[in-house]
């Protein structure tokens, strides 16, 4: 009993998207969707030549293709900030002066431990500021 071509080629695909599931790496993906081309190729009666021709030429198309695109659009997807990444950039209000050395703010609701980036500079309370960054438990602000 000889198994025809177009098992193999399937065979071959199958165990392309094994390591597809595996690692996520979508270039398995598109090596398994060049192996169906190729079965289709052989079912059809192509020779070995035009099997993997096509093979070839459909896995390269899609990684030429989708890679770029796929690229693209996780680039263009935004990032959640979360924790003090979140904090970054947004207004408080003093509670206590704020100076070089210290002072305390209302951020998110919460009270925090605060100063200024600039040493010189100082906030009384009641004024709105923004946080520049996070430095441990103390919102460095200006």
């Amino acid at each position: 009993m000889e198994i025809e071509a177009w098992v193999w080629w399937l065979i071959a695909a199958v165990g392309l998207a094994i390591p597809l599931v595996l690692t996520a790496m979508p270039e398995f993906g598109m090596f398994s969707v060049g192996a169906v081309a190729g079965a289709v190729v052989a079912a059809l009666g192509g020779g070995i030549v035009a099997q993997v021709l096509v093979f070839v030429v459909v896995s390269v198309a899609l990684i030429a293709v989708v890679r770029p695109l796929a690229a693209r659009q996780g680039a263009r997807t935004p990032r959640l900030a979360t924790g003090i990444d979140a904090l970054k950039g947004r207004q408080a209000v003093v509670v206590e002066r704020v100076d070089g050395s210290g002072g305390r703010i209302k951020l998110a609701g919460e009270i925090w431990s605060a100063r200024t980036l600039d040493a010189e500079q100082a906030f009384e309370p009641g004024e709105k500021v923004d946080v520049a960054e996070i430095d441990g438990a103390t919102a460095v602000v200006m």
